[in-house]
Protein backbone atom coordinates (compact mmCIF):
# COMPACT_ATOMS: atom_id res chain seq x y z
CA UNK A 1 0.00 0.00 0.00
CA UNK A 2 1.24 3.45 -0.79
CA UNK A 3 1.96 5.91 1.94
CA UNK A 4 0.80 9.51 2.35
CA UNK A 5 3.67 10.80 0.18
CA UNK A 6 2.74 8.60 -2.76
CA UNK A 7 1.14 10.17 -5.80
CA UNK A 8 -1.82 8.50 -7.41
CA UNK A 9 -3.23 9.63 -10.71
CA UNK A 10 -6.45 8.15 -11.99
CA UNK A 11 -5.75 4.89 -13.79
CA UNK A 12 -2.07 4.88 -12.79
CA UNK A 13 -0.27 2.99 -10.05
CA UNK A 14 0.80 4.94 -6.96
CA UNK A 15 4.33 6.32 -7.12
CA UNK A 16 6.91 7.49 -4.58
CA UNK A 17 10.13 9.51 -4.84
CA UNK A 18 13.18 7.29 -5.30
CA UNK A 19 15.19 8.93 -2.51
CA UNK A 20 12.33 8.55 -0.05
CA UNK A 21 11.78 4.89 -0.93
CA UNK A 22 15.49 4.03 -0.55
CA UNK A 23 15.42 5.66 2.89
CA UNK A 24 12.15 3.95 3.93
CA UNK A 25 13.50 0.57 2.81
CA UNK A 26 16.53 1.23 5.06
CA UNK A 27 19.19 1.06 2.38
CA UNK A 28 20.50 4.44 3.59
CA UNK A 29 20.55 6.11 7.01
CA UNK A 30 19.23 9.39 5.63
CA UNK A 31 17.44 10.73 2.59
CA UNK A 32 20.45 12.99 2.02
CA UNK A 33 22.73 9.97 1.54
CA UNK A 34 20.21 8.38 -0.83
CA UNK A 35 19.93 11.68 -2.74
CA UNK A 36 23.72 11.95 -3.09
CA UNK A 37 23.91 8.46 -4.61
CA UNK A 38 21.10 9.24 -7.07
CA UNK A 39 22.43 12.69 -8.01
CA UNK A 40 25.81 11.12 -8.70
CA UNK A 41 24.22 8.95 -11.38
CA UNK A 42 24.92 5.73 -9.48
CA UNK A 43 21.36 4.41 -9.56
CA UNK A 44 19.29 2.74 -12.28
CA UNK A 45 15.53 2.28 -12.47
CA UNK A 46 14.50 -0.52 -14.83
CA UNK A 47 17.97 -0.43 -16.39
CA UNK A 48 17.92 3.32 -17.09
CA UNK A 49 20.44 5.51 -15.26
CA UNK A 50 18.73 8.27 -13.27
CA UNK A 51 20.19 11.36 -11.64
CA UNK A 52 17.00 13.12 -10.57
CA UNK A 53 16.40 12.61 -6.85
CA UNK A 54 12.63 12.82 -7.19
CA UNK A 55 12.37 10.17 -9.89
CA UNK A 56 9.02 8.43 -9.31
CA UNK A 57 9.04 4.68 -8.76
CA UNK A 58 6.19 2.19 -8.56
CA UNK A 59 5.65 -1.39 -7.45
CA UNK A 60 7.39 -3.74 -9.90
CA UNK A 61 10.27 -1.40 -10.76
CA UNK A 62 13.78 -2.89 -10.58
CA UNK A 63 16.44 -0.73 -8.91
CA UNK A 64 20.18 -1.19 -9.28
CA UNK A 65 22.57 0.76 -7.05
CA UNK A 66 25.79 0.44 -5.07
CA UNK A 67 25.60 0.12 -1.30
CA UNK A 68 28.73 -0.38 0.80
CA UNK A 69 30.79 -1.59 -2.19
CA UNK A 70 28.11 -4.10 -3.15
CA UNK A 71 25.87 -3.84 -6.20
CA UNK A 72 22.26 -4.23 -5.07
CA UNK A 73 19.50 -5.30 -7.46
CA UNK A 74 16.04 -5.14 -5.92
CA UNK A 75 12.45 -5.24 -7.16
CA UNK A 76 10.02 -2.86 -5.45
CA UNK A 77 7.19 -4.93 -3.93
CA UNK A 78 5.52 -2.16 -1.90
CA UNK A 79 5.88 1.60 -1.41
CA UNK A 80 5.27 1.60 2.34
CA UNK A 81 3.79 4.21 4.65
CA UNK A 82 6.78 5.16 6.79
CA UNK A 83 10.33 4.32 7.77
CA UNK A 84 9.57 1.51 10.16
CA UNK A 85 11.63 -1.27 11.72
CA UNK A 86 13.94 -3.39 9.59
CA UNK A 87 11.45 -6.26 9.53
CA UNK A 88 8.86 -3.94 7.98
CA UNK A 89 11.37 -2.46 5.54
CA UNK A 90 12.29 -5.90 4.20
CA UNK A 91 8.71 -6.33 2.98
CA UNK A 92 9.17 -3.38 0.59
CA UNK A 93 11.54 -5.21 -1.78
CA UNK A 94 12.72 -8.53 -3.18
CA UNK A 95 16.49 -8.90 -3.39
CA UNK A 96 17.13 -10.16 -6.93
CA UNK A 97 20.90 -10.51 -6.55
CA UNK A 98 20.48 -13.26 -3.94
CA UNK A 99 17.66 -14.97 -5.85
CA UNK A 100 19.75 -15.37 -9.01
CA UNK A 101 21.22 -18.81 -9.70
CA UNK A 102 25.01 -19.02 -9.27
CA UNK A 103 27.04 -18.50 -12.40
CA UNK A 104 28.72 -21.59 -13.90
CA UNK A 105 32.14 -20.08 -13.13
CA UNK A 106 31.63 -20.13 -9.37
Amino acid sequence: MAGPGARKAEGLAPRLRLDKWLWQARFFKSRTLAAELIAGGDCRVNGVRVSRVGTPIAVGDVLTFVQARTVRVVRVTDLGYRRGPASEAQLLYADLAHDAPPSPLE
